[in-house]
């Protein structure tokens, strides 16, 4: 993106510290798709998928890994084999990063040329509208990707659980992948050698309050364009919507478990 075309939008959270009774203007995205909303069992429910029922052989899991990446192109993910321990610290790390006084995220914030850091960079257009959220992107892979004032500079002990964290995320992946190159019975390796060089990066979105929650949205409608997107969520507050069959469907998030999204590069590749 040219940087002559964007600006640095503000800091949602810290709008909504002022207490903030109506939307600012910018914000305002009313013409939203409805959303099934319903209080019984019968909506669809996302696909669940057992790590290590995979790892075991399990050939019903298989097929049910086949059907989830088919049917939805989402899963969420149980028994993933990624430390619990380090998943708590991360999220605890995550909502104190976004706690941090504003004096102190601004080290991080985004320029007009790069999108790596904390904020929202967006297209400065008259009618371009804001989402309600803050976020911090990072690189982590390939190492020469990465900003040397980001990663150094994120306080200890989040900086280092963010590097296991990412270690232990990219194994997850390979593992992933692996499973499902043996679903669509192609050779082992087929589709792990195209993403062999492949880069990782971690983006961390906080959707603080909004007095007008009905009229705002967190994050626009989009397919991430990736190989796998492995979505841990801090809490368990149904925000994430998947659109299936032309239908908007609320996720109920599970404890303990990654939401998992089937990127378009993988997509294009099968």
């Amino acid at each position: 993106m040219d940087g002559s075309s964007v600006v640095l939008a503000p800091s949602v959270q810290e709008l909504e510290k002022q207490g903030i009774t109506k939307v600012p203007k910018q914000y305002l995205q009313p013409n939203q798709d409805s959303i099934l909303v319903s209080n019984t069992t019968s909506l669809p429910q996302l696909p669940v998928i057992d790590l290590s029922k995979l790892l075991c052989e399990d050939a019903i899991e298989l097929e049910n890994l086949d059907h989830a990446c088919k049917d939805w192109g989402f899963f969420q993910l149980i028994n993933h084999g990624v430390n619990p321990l380090l998943v708590e610290n991360i999220k605890i790390g995550v909502q104190k990063f976004f706690n941090l006084p504003i004096e102190e995220k601004k080290k991080f914030w985004q320029t007009t040329e790069e999108m790596q850091g904390f904020g929202q960079v967006y297209v400065a257009l008259e009618e371009e509208k804001l989402r309600w959220g803050d976020m911090f992107f990072i690189k982590t892979f390939p190492l020469h990707t990465r900003h040397p004032h980001l990663i150094p500079c994120i306080p200890q002990p989040f900086r280092d659980n963010l590097e296991s964290y990412s270690l232990e995320v990219n194994k997850l992946c390979v593992t992933l992948i692996e499973f499902m190159s043996k679903a669509l019975k192609i050779k082992p390796n087929e589709l792990l050698d195209i993403f062999e060089e492949g880069s990782q990066a971690m983006r961390m979105n906080y959707y603080p309050p909004c007095p007008q929650p009905d009229q705002v949205i967190g994050l626009n409608p989009h397919s991430d364009a990736g190989t796998l997107t492995i979505l841990l969520q801090v809490n368990e507050m149904e925000g994430l919507q998947i659109k299936k069959d032309g239908i908007w469907i609320p996720i109920r998030p599970l404890s303990d478990a990654f939401v998992v999204n089937v990127g378009d590069i993988l997509e294009v590749t099968n």
